[in-house]
């Protein structure tokens, strides 16, 4: 009798953390995709219109270009968290001295919004008083680094500006999982005269896969929602060359009146990454119960 009380205690102390979760996320999500398929422009309508906005949505090459950012930018961006995470972790595990000094300043960007850290980059790599004229002040007349006004490059700078924000807390993960690993793995490593980046890379770093899993899936929702450093930094700009989803599906559902292609949008875009990283989840899944 004890347990059911306590299990009906449990139940009520959820309930509304349930009833928010299910209203607020999954309601608005399947309320996005029944707008997708609606003729819904300024303001919601309910009438159906098919695949109509999918049709629009794919036909639009701006769509396209912020489709492919979002491959571009979030590769870039998982894998440049990732390996300099993973990095600074290691090199922190091997300091004796100043390793919670370092794990601040590393850390120290996390603790910005993304918003703050486009601002800050917007300034670093601005042509006329970031780091091209700063060079150019020392002599270097001819020095160029325009990336953030040039159509080919301006996404790249959205990738500097986001892995210097992510990779802190990317090198805390790997650097607990480390922290956790049995010491009695170096003494035998010590006997054998194994290199210590060998024991990292062979014998450390693949215990860590659900480490790598959590870091993967953390980032992956960054990329999806990839607006706020994108508008401060670059604002989708020049033109759209660094146009992204989020930015794309916010504009067309709040300034340009088309709710239902905006829905379109962000449907193709939630999607995009399941189908990316449930192949893994699944296989992690499957490996721990195997």
């Amino acid at each position: 009798m004890q347990v059911s009380s306590n299990r009906i205690k449990a139940w009520l102390v959820l309930l509304p953390t349930i009833v928010v979760a299910l209203y607020f996320i999954w309601g608005f999500a399947l309320y996005t995709g029944y707008l997708s398929f609606t003729k819904s422009k300024f303001l919601p309508k309910h009438t159906w219109n098919g695949v109509e906005n999918y049709s629009a949505l794919f036909a639009d090459d701006r769509w396209w270009v912020a489709y492919t950012n979002m491959f571009l930018f979030g590769g870039l961006y998982l894998a440049g968290c990732i390996v300099l995470g993973a990095g600074l972790a290691m090199l922190l595990d091997r300091l004796t001295k100043g390793e919670a000094l370092f794990r601040t300043m590393y850390l120290y960007p996390m603790s910005l919004s993304l918003v703050v850290t486009g601002l800050a980059w917007q300034w670093i790599l601005n042509p006329t008083s970031g780091i091209q004229q700063i060079v150019r002040n020392t002599g270097y007349e001819s020095f160029s680094f325009n990336w953030l006004v040039s159509p080919d490059y301006a996404i790249y700078t959205i990738v500097f500006a986001a892995v210097w924000n992510g990779t802190g807390l990317i090198m805390i993960l790997f650097l607990s999982g480390i922290k956790s690993v049995d010491g009695e793995i170096w003494k035998a490593a010590r006997i054998d005269r194994v290199p210590t980046w060998r024991v990292y890379v062979s014998i450390i770093l693949p215990q860590l896969r659900t480490t790598l899993l959590t870091a993967v899936m953390l980032l992956g929702f960054q990329v999806v929602r990839s607006f706020d450093v994108v508008v401060a930094l670059t604002n989708g700009g020049p033109g759209y060359a660094s146009d992204v989803p989020a930015r794309y599906v916010f504009e067309y559902f709040f300034q340009r009146g088309r709710i239902g292609q905006g829905a379109a949008g962000a449907v193709i875009m939630v999607v995009t990454m399941i189908m990316i990283i449930m192949p893994y989840l699944l296989y992690e899944v499957r490996r721990k119960e195997a």
